[in-house]
């Protein structure tokens, strides 16, 4: 690639975020568009939209007040109003700005003049790349390279440092989070699958109820059941569906029409109400259950301690918060668990291997050198001034960010089918899922697909010559990955902010049913699956190529800060929060930036020895070692305060409830607070309103 191309590249995506940008302030103060620039506001009703509703000329300028926002609102604010994930996905753009930050500083002043005022080994390079800013400018051998050596361990002790400080403070807002969050019901509920049926009572509701109340008499509760309602939530959509005809056919319809549809109606009710019962309810019993304690400690230790003699019965874990619970999941036999995983592990790698074409076709595209000689068809472009600077800049790009747009959809999609139970770990699992996804495919195949195979005919012809064509190609490729972070940066931010898919679909729909039949907002919960892996990859390419090619730091820093800017307006505007995990993505964060590190470190052996330093990586393997050492002491000092609810959290919480007199009406809320969100224990009734349809038809008492 050459400096034309990254210049065409940095054109491209500087103009087409600007115009996003643009439009987006300009859309956003429309009416009219509030359904999707403000859909968790109007969600909110006790919340005033900033809108200007007179036809005045300010509603049709651009403007820049939304952009200092992000920055004026504190972190115990962001928490207060959208709950510590959200906050710890803002502390990882905090993350990125930090430490590029002072990379770049790093880079600029000092690596980039070591790198261009260097004699080469391979000076035709300097010609049409842009190696003259890379390690790949420096000889073999040159003692410029400890100058390398010694940024590689600063900047990698400067990232052990920012992300011990970024898990201690996120676990000590994860504990006080816990504390504000008192009266969820999870706090005092455990979920217990593969329930024993009662031999007396051939039931496994009084298993459930037998079990708990003999080995925890005096912390047991209460206990919901849960019910295979497939048949009944059948019902209950056809009954919504008539009730929405029938709202509509009072305005426009005839009196007899209207009979006939609320006669319908109440048939499906009496066979609703028929099949909720309790008796009928019995025979559809799943082995799975919601124990209610009445302390949180109780709970806690039931749920981190094997409760039968038979560990595959009675398997206890904390439950999720009634909103996160995926009920469908929950219905899934237990021993049928791991086929589900083995193929979601399967589907997952085909995948991955299908969408290897796409990307190895995008770095032909961007080898236009090789592409000319192995299509000669691909010359035509030449005669037109400049295209050859787009095609090989931008395109490449812009064409692998458009496949990998899908990706985050599809894993998420695969890892709700993994029998997860709650939709925050389907989350977990899909953003594991979509960052080794793109590592594999983004990262690693782009790098052999645009190096090794590139070359592979100098390879066979000059065998001699592998080390240092290996070692030039390597950092050949940070162009690549420059023009990467620019479209994922400028591009993929902007046209996140301003919603332009959502915008087509609104228009579409207004001309197709009319603007008066909407009455429903664009809200959608937080796409964490799609932003955690897609910064945390620029994470990982940004350290790759922190020594090897630092022109690609102050990119990096402007990436983040543009990234934090829209990602809180999302939150505040856009996005619902369905669930809060109190601060559970952290660790799988935390992983994939020591992951980053690793091949930083590894990346740089391999350099320092194809520069023909041998000293230089072998005193690099000290630290690899030592940063592997911190992580594992990472693991054992925060990662069980992730994975559990702490004894002494918990014992502290009670005592206080307890002073407060506070702690019976929790535990009691807790015991129906599963039930009101059980799909088949729904209720719908003409007389009430939509907001009151989720209404449990059993007491804990009855079940």
């Amino acid at each position: 690639m050459t400096p034309e191309s990254l210049i065409a590249s940095a054109s491209i995506n500087i103009g087409l975020a600007i115009l996003a940008l643009w439009l987006f302030s300009v859309l956003k103060k429309q009416p009219r568009n509030a359904i999707i620039y403000y859909a968790r506001l109007l969600s909110d009703r006790h919340r005033a939209l900033p809108l200007h509703s007179s036809f005045t000329l300010p509603r049709f300028l651009p403007s820049v007040a939304w952009i200092p926002r992000a920055f004026r609102v504190p972190e115990d604010d962001i928490l207060r109003r959208h709950g510590l994930d959200a906050l710890v996905l803002m502390r990882l753009f905090k993350f990125g700005i930090r430490f590029f930050l002072l990379c770049s500083l790093l880079g600029v002043s000092l690596l980039l003049p070591v790198d261009y005022y260097s004699e080469s080994d391979l000076p035709t390079r300097r010609e049409y790349s842009m190696d003259a800013f890379t390690i790949s400018n420096i000889a073999r051998g040159s003692n410029k390279l400890w100058v390398h050596f010694s940024c590689l361990w600063f900047i990698s002790f400067y990232a052990l440092f920012l992300l011990y400080k970024e898990f201690k403070e996120i676990l000590v807002k994860r504990l006080q989070q816990m504390r504000e969050l008192s009266h969820r019901a999870d706090q005092f509920t455990v979920l217990v699958r593969q329930v024993p049926i009662c031999p007396e009572h051939k039931t496994r509701s009084c298993g459930v109820d037998h079990f708990f109340s003999k080995h925890h008499p005096f912390s047991y509760h209460s206990h919901q059941m849960l019910y295979d309602g497939r048949d009944i939530e059948y019902l209950l959509g056809k009954q919504k569906n008539l009730k929405k005809e029938l709202e509509e056919k009072r305005v426009t319809e005839e009196h007899k029409r209207i009979s006939t549809s609320e006669e319908k109606f109440r048939e499906f009710s009496h066979k609703v109400s028929h099949l909720q019962s309790e008796t009928m309810l019995k025979e559809k019993e799943l082995p799975v259950a919601f124990v209610t304690f009445k302390t949180r400690r109780s709970a806690a230790l039931v749920a981190q301690t094997q409760q039968h003699s038979n560990p595959l019965e009675l398997i206890t874990e904390m439950a999720p918060e009634p909103r996160d619970v995926s009920w469908r999941n929950l219905a899934i036999p237990q021993k049928l668990l791991p086929l589900y995983k083995i193929s979601v592990i399967l589907a997952a790698a085909a995948l991955t291997i299908f969408f290897a074409i796409p990307v190895t076709a995008v770095q032909g595209i961007a080898k236009y050198e090789k592409l000319k000689k192995w299509f000669p068809p691909a010359m035509a472009i030449e005669f037109i001034p400049g295209l050859s600077s787009v095609v090989t800049g931008y395109l490449p790009s812009a064409i692998l960010k458009g496949f990998m747009y899908i990706v985050p959809y599809a894993m998420l999609g695969m890892a709700y089918l993994g029998g997860s139970i709650s939709k925050s770990k389907e989350e977990i699992k899909a953003c594991n899922m979509v960052f080794y996804f793109l590592m594999g495919n983004v990262f690693f195949l782009s790098l052999i697909s645009g190096s090794l195979l590139d070359e592979i005919g100098e390879y066979f012809t000059h065998p001699r010559d592998i080390p240092s064509h290996l070692a030039a190609a390597v950092s050949a490729q940070g162009e690549f990955f420059m023009t990467y972070i620019l479209t994922d940066g400028l591009s993929g931010f902007s046209l996140e902010i301003l919603q332009l898919g959502l915008i087509t679909l609104d228009i579409i729909r207004s001309c197709i049913y009319g603007r008066a039949k909407e009455n429903n907002t664009y809200l959608f919960s937080f796409p964490y699956f799609r932003v955690i892996p897609t910064v945390s990859l620029s994470i990982m390419i940004g350290m790759i190529y922190a020594v090897v090619a630092p022109l690609m730091l102050p990119f990096l820093v402007g990436y983040f800060c543009l990234g934090y800017i829209v990602y809180f307006n999302q939150m505040e505007d856009v996005y619902e929060m369905t669930f809060d995990t109190c601060g559970r993505f952290w660790p799988i964060i935390h992983h994939y930036i020591f992951v980053s590190i690793i091949l930083m470190q590894v990346t740089m052996v391999g350099l320092f020895g194809l520069k023909s330093k041998p000293s230089a990586a072998i005193a690099t393997i000290p630290l690899i070692l030592i940063t592997i050492a911190y992580n594992e002491y990472c693991k054992i000092r925060f990662i069980p305060s992730f994975k559990h609810f702490p004894i002494q959290t918990a014992v502290e919480i009670d005592e206080v409830d307890e002073k407060n007199g506070e702690i019976e009406a929790y535990y009691v809320d807790a015991a129906t607070a599963y039930n009101k969100h059980q799909p088949c224990l729904e209720r719908v009734s003409l007389e009430e309103s939509t907001t009151n349809l989720n209404q449990p038809l059993l007491g804990t008492d009855s079940i």
